[in-house]
């Protein structure tokens, strides 16, 4: 098993995301907080349910939005302490605190609207909203070491499992999270009945259990339900809500080393990797139910691909990878994140794409805020953490999973491994790694899978590596100073897509390392909807310092006409006008 390196032991310094933090903490935490106390009701209702008067604002499941809000300010502190946003964040927990029930519930949307009815409807997300809560509570303890959250928490969860359990009632919540929330929680508290009781929710799925979801209705799969989750073998319904089972799977499974789990989670794997996923790492092809339809329907304009999905992917994929040592899945891990998820925040870092379609007319674009403000607030989360996924260690090996410049501080034992990357990544494919400590483990260097050609010096030399599961092996006695060169060979790529995809029969798309490029109409004012690319198709890269906060173009040249391509997480972010990936392919 592979443990992640926390971000907390991680110090980014890198020219692609150091910027993107700086953003997020200058201005994305000050929306997000001013969305939730000055624009929208979300606090208020805190403040509500304390005094046990006024209305309930806004959507049932809108306490979830200030927990994970809440999450992204504890990982914020951890990286950037600030005596000022601690005294908010310290703040809003009085105020969840106050609004708790005697027996331990929390919820504002029951508080408010009659306790006797909660716990009458399973997708009325009083538990996806209790786990968002947990994770902001772990969250929030490790940053400061302050438990009042927490406690919260506890008494939540304590009243949770007087209500529900073995010889209780069945519960089957309509939207998963908490399943990997209690893992969370179990994780700090040491308490096995938090595990046991995620190891229950699991279990309670497939059984006839699930009743009572919207407008009364249950769909078993939309709902994740139709079957037993260890007979699960192809991902259906809504995608964040299939994202957040898995996860909570894979945690059970790792701690209690449920194989059947193990196994489903495989199959699962190649049913949304293989059949069902874009070429941007995004998943949920459809609109109605915010997931999926069959295998291969991949459309491009009416593309769904939720910015929540796309960080669950992440949050997934991670923890397959801790399972096996595959590099297969950080490859979908990197992809998601750099497309899928990065696309979801606008480069000035105030406003966000709920969903990320391949095709535009024009017409589509990031918004300050939304009703269901579920993947504002869940990118407040995900950019602080980012260094969660550079590094991880196994009894034997340090693993260097992602290229981002850091410096970190890598607790072993009772020892410190000091290790440093430099990198001009994802522009460039030239890594430098410095041991600043000995080190008795072998070192992993994950070799992308778009990556065809590389080459690996340690102190200068060429140094040969065996390649194991996307991994270049390099076994030594490490000692300070050593320094580990990896030249990775970054050239445009033409992709194809499966056949079975209809949608891009006779297309292409453009991709360069770990990025996935996309042409707007505003490069590309003539023929927009003409222009193609054909095997004759040459291409140019060139950095530009002043475009799009400084990105490499791609320059695509066919006889007399050109194509000017820009990484797809930068799209809509200068005037509006047509934008697509998969681009017409001239034999």
């Amino acid at each position: 098993m592979i443990q992640q390196v926390d971000f907390s032991d991680v110090k980014i310094n890198d020219n692609f995301w150091s910027p993107r933090l700086v953003k997020y903490t200058t201005t994305t935490l000050p929306v997000c907080i001013d969305q939730i106390e000055n624009q929208t009701g979300r606090i208020r209702n805190f403040e509500n349910a304390a005094k046990g008067t006024g209305k309930h604002s806004g959507i049932f499941f809108d306490d979830s939005d200030v927990y994970k809000a809440l999450e992204g300010i504890a990982y914020s502190l951890i990286n950037h302490p600030d005596a000022t946003l601690e005294k908010k964040a310290d703040e809003w927990i009085d105020k969840f605190a106050a609004a708790q029930q005697p027996d331990g519930y929390i919820n504002t949307y029951f508080t408010l609207t009659g306790l006797n009815n909660r716990w009458t409807n399973m997708d009325k997300h009083e538990m996806y909203c209790a786990g968002h809560m947990m994770e902001a509570g772990v969250a929030y303890y490790k940053a400061t070491g302050k438990r009042k959250l927490l406690d919260v928490c506890i008494r939540m969860a304590n009243y949770m499992m007087t209500v529900f359990g073995p010889d209780k009632r069945n519960w089957v919540p309509g939207h998963e999270e908490i399943e990997l929330a209690l893992v969370k929680l179990y994780g700090v508290t040491h308490q096995q009945k938090y595990l046991d009781f995620a190891n229950w929710l699991l279990e309670e799925r497939g059984h006839g259990y699930g009743s009572t979801g919207v407008k009364g209705q249950w769909n078993p799969a939309y709902y994740q339900d139709a079957v037993p989750v260890k007979q699960l073998s192809s991902i259906s319904g809504h995608a964040v809500r299939a994202m957040y089972l898995f996860c909570g799977m894979s945690d059970v499974a790792a701690l209690k080393h449920n194989t059947d789990y193990i196994k489903a989670l495989n199959r699962l794997w190649d049913d949304v990797v293989l059949r069902n996923m874009y070429i941007t790492g995004g998943i949920g092809s459809s609109g109605h139910n915010e997931g999926f339809t069959e295998d291969y329907d991949l459309p491009n304009l009416e593309a769904y691909c939720e910015t929540c999905a796309s960080v669950g992917m992440v949050f997934w994929n991670q923890r397959m990878n801790q399972f096996t040592g595959d590099g297969k899945y950080i490859d979908v891990l990197e992809r998601s994140m750099y497309n899928g998820a990065l696309a979801g925040i606008s480069l000035a870092g105030d406003r966000f794409f709920y969903v990320n379609p391949l095709e535009s007319n024009g017409d589509h674009h990031r918004q300050a805020w939304y009703g269901c403000a579920c993947c504002p607030s869940q990118i407040s989360r995900f950019l602080p953490s980012i260094g969660n996924y550079i590094y991880g260690l196994s009894n034997n090996a340090l693993w260097i999973n992602l290229y981002i410049g850091n410096s970190a501080n890598i607790p072993l034992g009772q020892s410190t491994v000091k290790i440093k990357q430099e990198t001009n990544y994802p522009w460039n494919g030239l890594v430098k790694i410095t041991l600043s400590s000995s080190l008795k483990k072998e070192i992993h260097l994950r070799i992308p899978e778009w990556c065809k050609s590389y080459t690996i010096k340690v102190n200068g030399k060429k140094a040969t590596a065996q390649n194991v599961k996307g991994y270049a092996i390099l076994r030594r006695s490490w000692r300070k100073g050593d320094i580990i060169s990896l030249n990775m060979n970054m050239p445009v790529e033409v992709v194809a897509a499966d056949p079975r995809v209809k949608q891009d029969v006779g297309k292409r798309a453009i991709q360069r390392g770990p990025l996935v490029y996309c042409m707007e109409e505003t490069d590309n004012k003539t023929d927009f909807d003409k222009l193609t690319v054909s095997p004759k198709t040459t291409f140019q890269c060139d950095f530009n310092k002043e475009l799009l906060g400084g990105i490499e173009t791609i320059k695509a040249t066919n006889n007399n006409s050109s194509i000017h391509l820009i990484p797809y997480y930068t799209w809509d972010n200068r005037e509006a006008g047509k934008m697509k990936v998969w681009i017409d392919y001239a034999q």
